[in-house]
């Protein structure tokens, strides 16, 4: 649970950090008042729920498994061995 959850943390950080490589890059102040105005923050922030929504919808249509299959839980079989989860 704890991957996705940073996976989600560090889309919406990403902006942000690409921001502030720009700034460094440029030789501007990076902790000045004059490079983060409200009117950036609130793009970048645009920007970030952006990635976040879309790798939601990415991750909902394009991962896990396909439509119609079935999943057969972990169990253990006549032999006695342990058989993970499969999506048959």
């Amino acid at each position: 649970m704890i991957r996705p959850v940073l996976t989600e943390l560090l889309l919406f950080v990403t902006p942000f950090a690409l921001y502030v490589v720009f700034l460094w890059a440029t030789k501007a102040g990076i902790m000045d008042a004059e490079s983060w105005p409200i009117s950036r923050i609130a793009w970048l922030t645009i920007a970030a729920l952006l990635l976040v929504v879309g790798s939601f919808v990415y991750f909902a249509h394009f991962s896990g498994a396909p439509p119609g299959a079935r999943y057969v839980p972990a169990h253990i079989d006549e032999s006695g061995k342990f058989v993970p989860g499969t999506t048959r």
